[in-house]
């Protein structure tokens, strides 16, 4: 039968104490770093593994991380659980992943879910159904250590990461004007989202600097986030509907781009009279027929980042009360004769 090697084994072939063993796995101070490398590489060599039982037991941590993010199915949303993994089990975490459907009532029972099993820390990116944040609130008053990332909120004073989605959004808008839109109508998410009202901001910006009136009917909100395909397609029919009709559309969420470009193929639009531009981390975005130019978030970095932030408020042995709101640079991937990055 297998028996793993244990921090007494690893004392024991080293002639030190466990205690020393222990402490120099943990990088605690008082260790010489010619000890701790000589612990290090014998471990590595007998592959030793920590136990996260024995360890939560011993400091009263689970070294489970719980994750809350609207759709699993999303790019964008993948690719930054990636980025939390990289870190995470890098420094012996655990991660529950859990997915709201953009519900409120969804995002209320995983987080409570989530707290029961006692997770060391939260990473959330909000529901857009989401309005009341109190119950985030009360548990992170009573002590749990929450990060936001991507769809942040002003109400919790804590670390976040997200993308400039201003300037995200100010581009993109940008080079469909210097390709000769001035008719841009835009789809967003639902409008209680810190994104959803960033990268209104920088598509009214971009108009304002080219001397474009702002028209309100050019812009649609759909609030289940292009997971329910008749809501998109309902605003497109609508936008097409006007009696000055849109010439482009930028598209300000990854899953209504999709649904998007499906809705308008549906609709047997003319590929020449409507340029689409759209927030995107798809890997088969490219493929799209007709193609679209897009903004891409950096994912697997905000991932990386969120996870790094929490780690520093779970082991802190003191109480953080300066944070920090770290703002990531987006990428426009412009699509013209050829792919071309702007």
């Amino acid at each position: 039968m297998y028996k793993p090697t244990t921090i007494k084994d690893i004392a024991l072939a080293l002639n030190l104490s466990s205690s020393t063993v222990s402490r120099a796995l943990s990088d605690s101070y008082g260790i010489s770093e010619k000890t701790k490398k000589i612990i290090a590489e014998y471990a590595k060599k007998v592959n030793y593994q920590s136990n996260p039982i024995a360890l939560g037991l011993k400091n009263r941590r689970s070294y489970s991380i719980g994750i809350v993010v609207p759709e699993l199915a999303n790019s964008f949303f993948s690719q930054a659980i990636a980025g939390v993994e990289s870190i995470a089990y890098e420094n012996g975490y655990h991660i529950i992943i859990t997915q709201t459907h953009d519900s409120s009532e969804r995002e209320l029972i995983n987080v409570n879910h989530l707290a029961q099993r006692s997770v060391d820390g939260l990473l959330i990116s909000m529901s857009s159904g989401t309005s009341d944040y109190s119950f985030l609130k009360k548990l992170h008053d009573n002590g749990l250590p929450i990060v936001f990332f991507d769809r942040i909120i002003n109400e919790i004073e804590t670390f976040k990461v997200t993308s400039d989605n201003f300037s995200g959004a100010y581009n993109a808008t940008e080079s469909l004007i210097r390709s000769g839109h001035k008719q841009i109508a835009l789809l967003a998410n639902a409008p209680q989202l810190s994104i959803t009202n960033e990268r209104l901001s920088g598509y009214k910006k971009a108009l304002a600097d080219h001397q474009i009136p702002f028209r309100p009917e050019l812009v649609r909100n759909c609030y289940k986030g292009g997971s329910d395909y008749q809501e998109v397609e309902d605003a497109v029919k609508e936008l097409l509907a006007l009696a000055d009709k849109p010439n482009a559309i930028f598209i300000s969420s990854d899953r209504i781009s999709i649904s998007c470009i499906r809705a308008l193929k549906k609709l047997k639009f003319d590929p020449q009279k409507i340029r689409v531009v759209g927030f995107s981390n798809s890997d088969i975005v490219d493929l799209l027929q007709p193609s679209i130019s897009y903004v891409r978030q950096k994912a697997f970095e905000m991932g990386r980042t969120a996870v790094e932030m929490l780690l520093k408020l779970i082991k802190s042995k003191y109480p953080i009360t300066e944070f920090e709101t770290k703002i990531l640079d987006t990428e426009l991937h412009w699509k013209s004769d050829g792919l071309k990055n702007v």
